[in-house]
């Protein structure tokens, strides 16, 4: 079976139509507001956010990356 990896796989729902990924990219910067503007205040750029079991990566003012809660737990794992 063919590997398809997760970049392609956004591509593919973002080009076909199945997901309009930019809706949800403005429900997830929308939902992140409030964490923004409080790390804005402190001026602070780098933070972490945790709500639902994940826990959503920002560095520079920008979500890098959303780590579930196994991904959370493995030692030596992404941070």
């Amino acid at each position: 079976m063919t590997n398809v990896s997760d970049h392609a796989l956004v591509r593919f729902l973002e080009r076909s139509g199945a997901l309009d990924v930019e809706q949800l990219r403005g429900l997830i910067a929308g939902g992140l507001e409030r964490a923004r503007r409080t790390a804005e205040r402190a001026g602070i750029a780098d933070y972490t956010v945790t709500a639902d079991g994940l826990k959503y990566i920002v560095k520079n003012g920008d979500l890098v990356t959303v780590l579930d809660a196994a991904m959370q737990q493995k030692p030596g794992g992404p941070r």
